[in-house]
């Protein structure tokens, strides 16, 4: 089995969910690059976000049982209810460049309102290999992952299927969602931040000031490239005015040509969501997890910032998978039909379907792929 430190260019070849929230039987197959999930509000997409966030806090910090309580409860994450869906089943496909990692689970209702494992298992299977490896099952009944301590070692564990769940672990844990919504009074953008909090962004962008502090101090090519980029939509944005004061940091800025400097509080929503998603889109490699997923980055983006965000998620996506969910037609001009998912409610159960390329080819010839989308002919109305 390989190592962590030989991974390259993990992607997921396949997520399939059963009976979370909206998602009563959803199977996904994204391609390498980028991936456009579209449909109307309530269809399902931020479903498929919050089922990253769900894997974040069973993987990353072990609290599936927090996750579940601040969600509202195990009966409101399974469709229809728990007298509907009494059961929760995933699994996940992870392919490097040797081979593919498969990680499942099922969660059951249980007394009072929380979710128990009735199954957890991991394999791992080398290219070039006729058959799949054989599951590898970590028991039922418990309220956090296992596979966390299954990577850790114990002397029951052999030592392939150790390094097998210390590398599946690794790969999930590196499949990051980000959601820049929160703007308001409570936002983490207008708390001052740990100064050394910047090995990577966080979910919310909270640390936004920590990061840009350390990039103009220690890359500031990078650095520089985010601001021409920020100017290129708000031309009277200077530079970041950020400065270090008993290891806290604070995100201000400076309009250009003015002395004035002006902190988060007075910046406006779509502002400070466009200086997050230009940090982030354009972070060195080794502060970007393998995986990105965006939930709505268009929300409150002025159009021409609209287009900017779609090529630098392009350009990003020759290096990362990145999956987008998105109801803004401008978004997804920047993408190819292929790698457009919709997603539509139907009889309370979310849809997933791809468009069909052959039937479409004559109107993509006069029109655009959003423009496809906004005269229903994809479906998943915008």
């Amino acid at each position: 089995m390989i190592g962590e430190q030989k991974i390259q260019h993990p992607r997921i070849q396949e997520l399939r969910i059963r009976g979370f929230r909206s998602l009563a039987n959803v199977t996904l197959r994204p391609v390498p690059g980028a991936n456009v999930l579209i449909g109307a509000n309530g269809s399902g997409k931020s479903n498929v976000v919050h089922f990253f966030n769900m894997l974040s806090w069973m993987l990353k910090s072990r609290r599936l049982a927090e996750f579940v309580t601040r969600e509202g409860g195990a009966d409101d994450q399974l469709h229809g209810g728990n007298a509907t869906t009494p059961r929760l089943d995933a699994e996940i496909k992870i392919g490097t460049d040797t081979g593919q990692n498969d990680y499942r689970f099922s969660l059951v209702y249980a007394y009072p309102d929380q979710l128990l494992f009735a199954d957890e298992a991991f394999r791992y299977s080398r290219d070039g290999l006729a058959t799949e490896a054989k599951w590898h099952h970590l028991g039922s009944g418990h309220r956090e992952a296992q596979i966390v301590r299954a990577g850790q070692g114990s002397r029951a564990e052999q030592a392939s299927n150790r390094q097998t769940a210390r590398t599946v672990t690794y790969l999930l844990r590196n499949c990051a969602a980000y959601q820049f919504h929160n703007t308001g009074s409570t936002s983490n953008f207008k708390k001052t931040w740990d100064a050394e909090d910047h090995a990577f962004m966080r979910s919310d962008g909270g640390n936004l000031a920590a990061i840009l502090h350390w990039l103009e101090h220690e890359d500031f090519d990078r650095y520089d490239l985010i601001c021409r980029h920020i100017r290129r939509v708000l031309p009277g944005f200077g530079n970041f005015q950020i400065e270090e004061q008993y290891g806290k940091v604070a995100l201000r800025w400076r309009p250009y040509l003015l002395n004035k400097t002006y902190g988060a509080h007075l910046t406006s929503d779509g502002s400070l969501r466009f200086f997050a998603l230009a940090t982030l889109l354009n972070l060195p490699q080794e502060m970007l997890p393998g995986i990105l997923v965006l939930d709505e980055p268009e929300l409150g983006l002025h159009p021409k910032a609209i287009a900017l965000v779609g090529d630098m998620i392009r350009a990003l996506a020759n290096s990362r998978q990145i999956i987008v969910a998105t109801q803004s037609p401008l978004l997804v001009d920047a993408f190819e039909l292929d790698e457009v998912f919709v997603l539509e409610m139907r009889n309370g159960c979310t849809e997933l379907t791809s468009p069909d390329s052959v039937q479409l080819q004559t109107w993509l010839d006069e029109f655009s792929v959003g423009e496809l989308w906004q005269k229903n002919l994809l479906g998943g109305r915008p």
